[in-house]
């Protein structure tokens, strides 16, 4: 996975009219990857070892979640071809 990725990218979603579900994927991948980053960020933050738990596995479920919309965009899972 590539956080840089033209699709991950919220201009992208200009790209596509509005009734396209892509418009929207680029959009919400784009802010999991901001959410997760913030959570990767916090983790060196905060001292409680259950915090920092908790930030890095749900950063670690956004990532996931963030590439599945991903894949959808791509359409690169069979399951979205």
């Amino acid at each position: 996975m590539n956080p840089s990725n033209e699709l991950s990218n919220p201009a992208t979603a200009s790209v596509y009219p509005e009734s396209d579900p892509r418009h929207h994927t680029a959009k919400m991948g784009h802010a999991m990857r901001g959410l997760m980053q913030h959570l990767r960020d916090d983790v060196n933050r905060v001292r409680d070892p259950k915090a920092r738990v908790l930030f890095e596995t749900s950063a670690e479920v956004l990532g996931a979640l963030a590439r599945a919309f991903e894949h959808y965009e791509n359409q690169s899972e069979p399951a979205f071809r």
